[in-house]
């Protein structure tokens, strides 16, 4: 769609002040009827309403339900406001849309002072309600009349969504970025300000190992299967997969952890001074370093065996974190967290504190199956839960994602919120509600084929964190941390993500936007 397009769609959408200062007062030489609705997906229901509406007045006003104040289902509002606005505004029956930031539309009503107020058949068909009355009420104050529609079907957004969401992704980052004055060019300048930044990690490593055996057959007497070894093959995960993957991002990384005194803590810094990081290596002689060995036969996972020492670190050891830390000027420090004995009640308060002045602070938890918190992480810049994390902190598995995403911002006191919601995407938060500039969007998947989900989280962290340090917006890192992710999930295995894969991603999907 050309710009010139959008425009005109662009000038029927309106401010309330506008809308009033158009319409002009009671009583008008042209009769004036007002619609409103959430309009999440413009169905034919919609558009019968609408058509019918029109009929009974000379200028239509499409009023909706902004974002903030949308909580009926998960993961709605599935279309933002802008884009929801310009769908109306597209229709020749509507003469002006209305973002409308309150939850009802009693003020709209009351300052607008529309001659009819149109509602659906089904708000009239099993008796009105108390809303409704309300909203009667606000019209009969001034003379206005309230009119329903005639409909035998009720088509519902809600479970046009539910049952096979639209796949919009490219419509709705384009719609994002004009409203934040982003292009395409400016997420590729963006991707270039990421070389030589300086990252510190502190966190847990994990070594993932995959044990690859031949199935020999069951012992006569027990249930015990027996297998043949033919090869075990080791990665750096944990907190160092994510050292990797902002090494492999651009940034000049140094990775401090706690690793026993053993060949896999070797294996460790081998692997990572071979990627170019800076590993500040710990060693507690008294725990061993932490490895999750995967037994697999004939491609199935048959048993996990962990070596875990989930202990509190030791005094010297924090002391040693601490200095670290103090030592090393940075642009940003990432905390990730797997809760194996760094992070804790008591230590996380002094790492803290000893983080240097100015620096961009991110904390990052995968801790939902063992009694981690993410909330633990207070006053952080950016924070970058999963939906199963954060409903673990808040207690709360009932909320939408909206809601829950809102409650965990508040609570957090940080900054920013990156919500990862696996194949739906992200939900980002840089405000409470009320300011002058929206204060959370959401971003869809970019993924086109996914093929492993695994370290999709971590190459979110990474680009997020260089695009937040490199660009201060958390818009532009959000997108590129989300692209990031998409290629992650596109590839088997955890491996970092270069700033060309990216590259690619932005390239076929500036493509589809154009092409939209």
């Amino acid at each position: 769609m050309s710009s010139s397009k959008k425009g005109d769609y662009q000038r029927k959408i309106k401010t309330r002040a506008e809308l009033k200062a158009i319409l002009g007062p009671r009583p008008r030489k042209r009769k004036v009827i007002m619609c409103h609705g959430t309009f999440d997906i413009v169905h034919p229901g919609h558009v019968r309403h609408l058509m019918y509406a029109r009929e009974k007045a000379d200028l239509l006003v499409a009023s909706l339900t902004c974002d903030a104040h949308i909580s009926k289902a998960n993961f709605r509002p599935f279309v933002p406001e802008q884009l929801r606005a310009m769908n109306l505004a597209a229709l020749e029956i509507v003469d002006y849309v209305l973002v409308d930031s309150n939850p009802t539309p009693l003020e709209a009503l009351a300052d607008l002072q529309p001659d009819l107020f149109a509602k659906g058949y089904e708000y009239s068909k099993d008796g009105l309600h108390p809303r409704t009355k309300e909203e009667m009420a606000v019209l009969e104050s001034y003379g206005g009349e309230i009119i329903f529609t005639p409909g035998d079907i009720v088509f519902s957004s809600t479970a046009i969504v539910e049952l096979s969401p639209p796949g919009i992704a490219a419509e709705k980052l384009s719609t994002l970025m004009d409203s934040e004055g982003i292009s395409f060019a400016d997420l590729r300048a963006a991707l270039e300000k990421l070389a030589g930044l300086r990252v510190h990690v502190i966190g847990d490593t994990i070594v993932d190992s995959y044990t690859y055996c031949a199935l020999i057959g069951g012992a006569a007497k027990t249930p015990t299967l027996s297998v043949k070894f033919e090869k075990q093959v080791d990665f750096s995960g944990g907190a160092a997969v994510v050292s990797k993957h902002i090494r492999k991002a651009g940034g000049d990384v140094i990775f401090s952890t706690v690793m026993g005194n053993d060949a896999l803590k070797d294996f460790v810094v081998n692997d990572l001074t071979a990627s170019g990081i800076t590993c500040n290596a710990c060693v507690d002689a008294a725990r061993p370093t932490t490895q999750k060995n995967v037994i697999i036969t004939g491609g199935y996972r048959m048993l996990k065996v962990d070596k875990v020492d989930n202990r509190p670190i030791s005094g010297k050891v924090l002391d040693q974190l601490k200095a670290a830390i103090s030592a090393h000027p940075v642009d940003a420090v990432v905390f990730s967290d797997f809760r194996h004995g760094i992070f804790g009640r008591d230590t996380i308060p002094e790492l803290v504190a000893a983080l240097p002045s100015g620096t961009l602070r991110v904390a990052d938890s995968q801790v939902a199956s063992r009694w981690g918190n993410i909330l633990e992480f207070q006053g952080f810049d950016l924070i970058t839960p999963n939906e199963r994390e954060a409903r673990f902190a808040l207690g709360d598995q009932d909320s939408v994602v909206r809601p829950l995403a809102l409650d965990l911002y508040r609570r957090a006191s940080c900054k920013y919120l990156i919500l990862k919601l696996g194949d739906r995407g992200i939900i980002s938060y840089r405000s409470e509600l009320g300011s002058d500039y929206r204060g959370f969007f959401t971003i869809d998947s970019f993924a086109n084929h996914v093929v492993d989900a695994v370290g999709a989280g971590d190459a979110l962290l990474a680009y997020a964190t260089l695009t937040l340090a490199a660009t201060k917006s958390i818009v532009m890192a959000s997108i590129l941390g989300s692209m990031a992710a998409a290629v992650a999930c596109e590839n088997d295995g955890n491996n970092p993500i270069a700033p060309a894969e990216v590259l690619k991603k932005i390239d076929g999907v500036e493509k589809q936007v154009r092409y939209a």
